[in-house]
């Protein structure tokens, strides 16, 4: 099974989806710890309910660092190969990783988006999506690279956006999607079938009886 190391910053949702998955058995994989930045996140309750290790980092405790972001990144990998971390979920995680954690999880962390990515990344993609009054949204489950929300994509799933829709509405309505979608992509992983080339992610239909990693980039 994989080790999965979930980070997120609020009510975990995700990482509920993700926990309910595994109790089910439709995907490979289990949560060897979830990391929050916020002391009170929901998420990190939820994970405790699981029975699942969860670790607080406060990002005060870095704040005097010449590169505050680059040494809380230094704390978290610490905490993910103390866990033995395989793959990496960022799940409603409010903060931007840096090139520290991304090159030591290269093609190893997946990030769950509310939107059809390249359209509205970054902050309040649904306001983003209302704003410009397009017809259909959704989210994306896409690879951690550098360039924020712009990671190959993995898996997209679209909702309709009705002529009454408020922020909260949509985002309900997405946020139901993501919970279906990220289990989906974690497994696709697990079972080898994700394949790299360039910026496009190939998915086959066969698993491998493989470590997954070995095979991901063409």
């Amino acid at each position: 099974m994989i080790r999965l190391g979930v980070l997120a910053s609020g009510r975990g949702s995700n990482l509920q989806a993700i926990i309910d998955a595994i109790e089910a058995e439709t995907i490979t994989a289990n949560v060897a710890v979830v990391i929050g930045n916020k002391e009170r996140a929901p998420a990190l309750a939820r994970a405790e309910r699981h029975g699942v290790p969860s670790v607080f980092l406060d990002p005060k405790s870095v704040a005097d660092a010449p590169d505050p972001r680059e040494a809380y990144d230094r704390q978290l990998l610490e905490q993910l190969k103390r866990y033995e971390v395989e793959f990496v979920i960022l799940a409603g995680y409010m903060k931007i990783v840096t090139p520290v954690l991304i090159r030591a999880y290269e093609w190893r962390m997946m990030n769950v988006h509310p939107s059809l990515l390249p359209s509205f990344p970054g902050l309040n993609a649904q306001r983003q999506a209302l704003d410009h009054g397009v017809k259909v949204a959704g989210c994306t489950v896409h690879f951690v690279t550098e360039t924020v929300d712009e990671g190959p994509i993995i898996l997209q799933r679209a909702v309709p956006v009705h002529e009454d829709d408020t922020v909260d509405a949509l985002s309900d309505r997405i946020l139901k999607e993501e919970h279906r979608l990220l289990p989906e992509a974690i497994q696709l992983f697990a079972e080898g079938r994700i394949r790299v080339k360039g910026q496009r992610v190939h998915i086959r239909h066969e698993s491998l009886d493989c470590r997954p990693e070995t095979l991901l980039i063409e």
